[in-house]
């Protein structure tokens, strides 16, 4: 990433798995999101790129939330601080939950067949 970000542009490293952006809001604070199936995901079209899910910077002073559809800003509401925190356990749950099938996926080692082979 570059260490001065420019309004209005999304920079996107596909290699280290995230973007970052200056806030829409205008306040200037460097906006970076983790890119993962269980996190937010990028996609380009010929329209513009889309950021999914939502941006919620709750923990600037500006606190704005929006998205980023087909290259525009589209503002979305104001969340409580409750609100905030189920959204935080929700990620939660589902980052996990993500990194639970992904541990469950990979094929086990000669050993561990071996030892559940045997019943041990």
């Amino acid at each position: 990433m570059p260490p001065t970000l420019a309004p209005g542009i999304l920079y996107v490293s596909r290699e280290f798995e995230t973007a970052h952006h200056l806030c829409a809001c205008g306040c200037g604070s460097k906006v970076r999101t983790p890119l993962g199936p269980a996190e937010w995901q990028v996609d380009e079209t010929p329209q513009g790129v889309t950021v999914r899910p939502s941006i919620g910077n709750w923990q600037f002073p500006c606190r704005s939330h929006y998205l980023i559809q087909r290259g525009r800003v589209v503002w979305s509401d104001q969340w409580s601080e409750a609100r905030v925190r189920a959204g935080r356990q929700r990620d939660q749950e589902r980052l996990q939950a993500y990194l639970d099938r992904e541990a469950s996926a990979k094929p086990s080692s000669w050993w561990a067949r071996f030892r559940r082979w045997l019943g041990v």
